[in-house]
């Protein structure tokens, strides 16, 4: 009971507060991450193994003592979940970040959005023009739903703190190193192997919740089983093919990360997005972001029964 109330006290506290602006804990791992790396860097894939193996190995058995340290006092336990919970959300983050993108798209400011789809995503947009911008947001909404909220509430409910605390460090390495890039290729690939585990089941429920909360479950379902092999990640593609379902639109194409072009085939039947699907896609992610955290609450209180 004490880790599902703290699991949806957590995103209570994401959704009414959202990230700190300073002194972020996150923030803190990704400079930790960056100093480590500068040590342990090797154009080779033992190295990169190294380094995701110390930096997701710390804050995990940082998650395990704390989970020891309040398994008997389950008001301490509730607030430690709950305090770890805030801590890795970044639902509310993101949603500032698309209404962002949305007003400057409205404003037909499209250097300012140029400028400001970096916070959401990688890709080269020196040269997208509105709908192209459009169209990268509704994907990194999409994608960083499962990542950013679905899946820690899902770990969370699973392991508790140390399931949320480590499914982080994982997904933060892999935003920084695992990148196809010459540089990352093959340091990076541990990084961004370990990641793709850890997303495998959270990016399938981030799908099931995203054809649930749309309405039109049959229809995105449809979408999701033909298109999601499509797309070269095996999570973002259910998870990109499902909103495309659920909004009826058509994502994907080729996108350009500077030093290299990745093509994520075509998903959906629809047109392709324009500016005013960013709030839609906004909305949407933000029903299974409330979806998700009542279902890392039900798995967290089957978790406790199974146990006693």
């Amino acid at each position: 009971m004490s880790r599902a109330i703290g699991i949806l006290l957590g995103f209570a506290a994401d959704r009414l507060i959202g990230d700190p602006r300073r002194f972020h804990p996150v923030a803190g791992f990704g400079r930790t991450a960056a100093k480590v790396e500068q040590q342990l860097y090797a154009d080779t894939r033992p190295a990169g193994a190294a380094y995701a193996a110390v930096l997701v190995g710390a804050p995990t058995l940082l998650g395990i003592a704390a989970e020891r340290l309040t398994r008997n006092h389950p008001i301490l336990h509730t607030a430690v979940t709950a305090a770890a919970t805030w801590t890795v959300l970044g639902a509310r983050s993101l949603d500032r970040e698309a209404e962002a993108m949305a007003e400057l798209l409205e404003d037909k400011d499209i250097d300012g959005a140029r400028a400001r789809l970096s916070h959401l995503c990688a890709r080269d947009a020196s040269d997208l023009e509105a709908d192209e911008l459009a169209r990268a947001t509704v994907e990194s909404v999409a994608e960083n739903t499962s990542d950013a909220c679905v899946a820690p509430l899902l770990w969370g409910g699973v392991l508790g703190v140390p399931g949320l605390l480590g499914y982080r460090a994982a997904n933060t390495l892999d935003a920084m190193v695992g990148y196809k890039s010459p540089k990352y290729r093959r340091f990076g690939w541990a990084s961004a192997r370990l990641d793709d585990v850890a997303n495998l089941l959270p990016a399938r429920a981030c799908a099931v919740l995203a054809a649930v909360t749309s309405g039109r479950f049959q229809e995105t379902v449809r979408v999701w089983r033909r298109d999601a092999a499509k797309h070269p990640s095996p999570n973002a593609g259910p998870v990109e093919a499902a909103f495309a379902g659920a909004l009826e639109l058509t994502l994907g194409g080729t996108n350009s990360y500077g030093s290299y072009q990745e093509d994520r085939g075509t998903l959906g039947d629809g047109p392709a997005p324009t500016v005013a699907d960013v709030r839609r896609t906004a909305g949407l992610a933000r029903r299974v972001g409330l979806a998700a955290a009542v279902l890392g609450a039900v798995v967290a209180l089957g978790k406790g029964k199974r146990w006693t």
